[in-house]
């Protein structure tokens, strides 16, 4: 506790004058706020000292009468601002309130006194003087009312802030990929002309080149093959021995885009077939100049999809372009998006992912938005539990129960304690570590499903953890 200095100088009207004009007293007569002077005392604090530090025992009421303190609590290491406090603020404990031990630490700005009332005499205050009670109520139910909705935004942005890595590292990637693939496209082609005066040069026949277009056209449209390492080796065998067989140079060159295409010896007979001999290597090298604009285009395509599909899930699981209301939706779009924002976490620890949703379940009423904070939260804990867990399994299940819809997530995880899992959803209660979870979480989650008046339970063994969202499909 800082060093406390008392200064009778301080004059009793001084303080009065003070309670007189702080606006959650007004109303409140001079006797009551002399009966709070007279059972309080003040205290005069130092820049760089604390009011109070995480923690340590809410056992007073704080009225700032002068300077400036900044609250703020430590999560990752970083400092977090929670408010600031300053005239007229009253702080602490208030009567009826729950609240046992500081949230944060309150470090004072300049120089500060405040008022105390200790635990004690606010009892005494509650059972003698109703008008100061209730104004004192009445700025209890402010604060929490204007706690709880800053530690909601708190927690939606701590939410977005776990997905924040896994997105930059899934947008780099293909980001990445398009970059370097439009690169090798841009030298690929000044290779182009040369081919193209190898080719425009032959004399084929119409029905030669339709020949070899056809072969060109259906293997581009079946697109690439998928192949293990051994099956790859095998038809590079193949293809260089057909080269060999042929006489021909350049099989080194050719086999990987003719493998990832699917052209092997049949395909080269073919070819061979309809061109003349002289022409049969410059054709081939066509093929494969095409082929490879082909497999460039394909990449690029395929992360620019990529990359739109991750935008239009950090979009849809924002609603960045819808209002706040609640709206007709559908459930499983919001976990769908939930879990695309979690891939890359999900991937990195090796997570087997089952999704089961059941079909018929139409849209329901929903605050789209805070649904999707309470997926991300019950999904992320989940994947933090199965760290270090063989075999690790994620399950996603959603089932039509009457009137109902409920959502089973269920991880393999080591499981919760009995004795922790009665408290899992009270505020600021936390098994993770300091600065890695805040512990309000499970409570939001839980605040929001009620709100859609739905339940939100857990059941929890060795081996398996089960949350269970239960929503009406009607809004009532």
């Amino acid at each position: 506790m800082p060093k406390v200095s008392f200064e009778p100088s301080f004059i009793n009207m001084d303080l009065l004058k003070a309670l007189q004009e702080n606006p959650s007293l007004q109303g409140v007569s001079d006797d009551q706020l002399q009966w709070l002077i007279d059972n309080s005392e003040r205290r005069d604090f130092r820049e760089g000292e604390f009011l109070f530090k995480k923690g340590e025992p809410t056992d007073h009421m704080m009225i700032v009468l002068s300077g400036k303190a900044r609250a703020y609590s430590t999560q990752n290491n970083q400092k977090r601002e929670l408010f600031e406090l300053e005239p007229p603020d009253i702080s602490g404990l208030l009567p009826f309130s729950r609240l046992k031990t500081a949230i944060g630490s309150a470090e004072v700005m300049q120089p500060t006194t405040v008022l105390f009332t200790s635990r004690e005499k606010l009892k005494e205050l509650v059972c003698t003087h109703y008008d100061l009670t209730e104004k004192l109520v009445q700025q209890m139910t402010s604060r929490v009312r204007e706690f709880t909705s800053m530690q909601r935004q708190n927690e939606k942005m701590m939410a977005l802030g776990k997905l924040s890595a896994g997105l930059a590292h899934e947008l780099n990637n293909p980001a990445a990929a398009i970059v370097r693939s439009s690169d090798e496209l841009k030298k690929h082609l000044a290779y182009t002309p040369e081919r193209f005066k190898q080719v425009i040069s032959m004399k084929l026949e119409e029905e030669q080149v339709d020949a070899v277009n056809a072969i060109l056209y259906e293997k581009a449209k079946a697109g690439r093959q998928n192949l293990g390492l051994r099956e790859r080796n095998k038809q590079e065998e193949d293809i260089l021995d057909w080269f060999d067989d042929n006489d021909l140079e350049g099989g080194d060159d050719l086999a990987e885009n003719f493998i990832e295409y699917g052209i092997g010896p049949k395909e080269l007979d073919m070819v061979r077939e309809y061109i003349p001999e002289k022409e049969l290597l410059p054709v081939l090298f066509w093929l494969d100049n095409v082929l490879t604009t082909e497999r460039m285009v394909g990449d690029i395509n395929e992360a620019s999809t990529r990359i739109s599909k991750l935008v239009q899930s950090v979009k849809s699981y924002s609603h960045m372009d819808r209002g706040h209301d609640k709206a007709p939706t559908n459930i499983h779009i919001g976990i769908k998006d939930t879990l695309t924002m979690l891939d890359h976490k999900i991937r990195k620890a090796n997570i087997s992912l089952a999704i089961d949703v059941a079909s018929g379940i139409p849209p329901i009423n929903l605050l789209a938005g805070e649904m999707n904070q309470v997926w991300t939260n019950i999904i992320d804990n989940a994947i933090d539990a199965l760290e270090g867990v063989p075999s690790p399994m994620l399950t996603v299940k959603s089932v039509k129960d009457g009137e109902f819809v409920k959502v089973h997530i269920i991880d393999n995880g080591p499981g919760i304690p009995v004795d922790l899992l009665g408290k899992i959803f009270d505020p600021f209660f936390t098994t993770k570590e300091v600065g890695k979870g805040s512990g309000l979480g499970l409570e939001i989650a839980k605040n929001i499903v009620e709100q859609h008046n739905g339940t939100l339970k857990a059941t929890s063994r060795p081996g398996e953890t089960i949350f269970t969202v239960c929503i009406p499909l009607k809004d009532k």
